[in-house]
């Protein structure tokens, strides 16, 4: 396998905090998502943690294009969240449920370190989100620190957050460009 793409995505929920959601472009992140999808799966392995607002995107880009999603996809999940799962998960074999700890924090916390620390990974991309971007941004930097992490701020959210503190090291382009096949395929190369 070539070195797989790490996304880490999500939609806000303005129930949960305001001031993701009062920036997210819900266009633009599905937008996003779709292309990245489109461009990375005939290339290589695409790894996430299973969202119920992204999974079934990938589900619907893979079938389309024809992509296998049992060699193409490895879609992270912790227990804890079971009674959550989209009914998309089961059209994916290579899925790496993780066993559920106390709180839903700890969960996390041991899904996100076994999902960052058990691949080798060409780039990561982080599309809208939450405190979950955030905190899988820094723990990927933390695992792949010479690998390439681009937040999508044009998307808003955690990835505007995640751009606005690290933009003296990123293009611009993550910013205001919303041609998200032609940006993802100039910033992973795979010649």
């Amino acid at each position: 396998m070539k070195d797989a793409i790490f996304l880490s995505a999500s939609v806000p929920d303005p129930k949960q905090n305001a001031v993701y959601h009062q920036t997210a472009d819900v266009t633009a992140i599905r937008e996003a998502v779709i292309a990245l999808a489109t461009y990375i799966l005939p290339q290589t392995t695409l790894i996430w943690g299973g969202h119920p607002a992204i999974t079934p995107m990938i589900r619907v880009v893979a079938e389309s294009i024809g992509v296998s999603v049992q060699e193409k996809i490895i879609l992270y999940q912790s227990s804890f969240f079971e009674k959550d799962f989209p009914i998309d998960n089961k059209v994916f074999e290579q899925i790496n449920l993780i066993q559920k700890r106390d709180t839903r924090d700890e969960s996390l916390e041991i899904m996100r370190g076994e999902m960052l620390s058990n691949h080798s990974y060409k780039a990561a991309v982080f599309i809208g989100g939450m405190k979950g971007v955030e905190d899988e941004f820094y723990l990927f930097k933390k695992y792949h620190p010479d690998t390439s992490a681009f937040p999508i701020a044009s998307t808003g959210a955690a990835a505007r957050v995640l751009y606005e503190r690290n933009r003296e090291s990123l293009p611009e382009s993550l910013n205001d460009e919303y041609s998200y096949f032609s940006l993802f395929r100039r910033l992973i190369s795979f010649k």
